[in-house]
């Protein structure tokens, strides 16, 4: 069994730690669809007695509560900019969230990629029309030919008896 790790994650008011053999393992236990280690958001813990109870329980999310001890310092404040009032940077508003990202072009691409599958599939069924189409050219053909190859042997072989019996006459004489 590979060796486990403890990792650790901030969750709102908890960190959420888990024991796992890789970044990876820890990500999906967390149900993580981002790097959040190179995000700088999780970490590797090594601290005996928060690594205890994860260990214990390898896969399985452990929440910690955090205490105000635990949590992150504030950023500091940015410099005003020259000339600006102090309060300036107070009064501005807050960031409008970012409109969800549209679909449109990855529904336009997944469209085409249907659309060329459905295109290949009746090509596709048009070749199986048509293969079986000189399949059955060829099985008559063969047949025809059989049949025409019985009829010229049948008249070899006449013509042979008729030519061996002309020379056995022939020969008497």
């Amino acid at each position: 069994m590979p060796k486990l790790k403890v990792y650790r994650t901030p969750a709102g008011f908890h960190d959420a730690y888990v024991a796992a053999p890789s970044q990876k393992a820890a990500l999906a236990a967390w149900g993580s669809d981002a790097n959040l280690f190179a995000r700088g958001m999780a970490e590797v813990v090594t601290d005996p007695d928060l690594t205890r109870e994860p260990l214990a329980h390898p896969g399985e999310v452990i929440r910690v509560a955090r205490t105000m001890a635990d949590a992150p310092d504030p950023p500091a404040p940015k410099p005003a900019p020259r000339g600006a009032r102090p309060d300036a940077a107070a009064r501005k508003p807050p960031p409008k969230p970012k409109a969800k990202p549209s679909r449109a072009a990855l529904d336009k691409a997944e469209a085409a990629i249907e659309a060329a599958e459905a295109r290949y599939a009746e090509e596709r069924a048009q070749l199986k029309l048509e293969e079986e189409a000189l399949a059955a050219r060829r099985r008559a053909l063969d047949k025809a030919q059989a049949a025409e190859r019985t009829k010229l042997d049948r008249a070899r072989i006449q013509a042979r008896d008729a030519y061996d019996a002309a020379l056995d006459d022939w020969r008497r004489d």
